[in-house]
């Protein structure tokens, strides 16, 4: 754990925070922003017998995966993995983005699940990392600002995709901002 009196400490642990705080706004946006957008996704690819496995995918996935990055998240290091948790989530979107039909669309949701547990549970981790203990709070309430924002911010963007630009920008909006 370093300390952040030095200014050059501070600016690097400031460009980790926002990388970390764009993360966890694609993991949360990534659970609140099907809500509005699914009823539509479901008609199109004309799938209402699998709608729940939709958001379940995603959830189960990622909570699943949460104590495995965790474990390995202290044997192996947190940065290669942490960068692997976002090339798994990109990944996800990929395919949900290109889903031909519910099948595909909920394979992508669950690939996306399973790095989105790494974005979550990593994202904390290097924080307790790099910030010290008793400056700690301080960041953690921003990230759950992240969790505030998402859940405002998903609901409408999910409108506003399916409404004009398209369903699928719910997934490729992951990948500039997962690079």
């Amino acid at each position: 754990v370093t300390t952040t009196s030095d200014p050059a400490t501070k600016r690097s642990i400031l460009l980790l925070f926002a990388g970390l705080m764009v993360t966890m706004l694609l993991s949360a946006l990534d659970q609140t922003i099907f809500s509005t957008a699914l009823p539509t996704i479901v008609g199109e690819l004309d799938g209402v017998n699998h709608m729940l496995w939709v958001t379940t995918a995603y959830i189960l996935a990622s909570t699943i995966m949460m104590p495995v990055y965790g474990k390995l998240g202290d044997l192996v290091g947190r940065k290669g993995l942490f960068i692997g948790a976002i090339s798994i989530f990109i990944a996800g979107s990929v395919i949900g983005g290109l889903a031909p039909d519910m099948t595909w669309l909920i394979i992508g949701r669950a690939v996306q699940g399973l790095g989105g547990g790494g974005l979550m549970i990593l994202s904390q981790a290097i924080i307790a990392d790099v910030v010290p203990a008793r400056e700690r709070g301080r960041y953690m309430g921003a990230i759950g600002g992240v969790f505030a924002l998402a859940s405002v911010a998903g609901p409408l963007l999910g409108g506003w995709f399916t409404e004009s630009i398209g369903w699928r920008w719910a997934f490729w909006m992951n990948i500039p901002l997962g690079a």
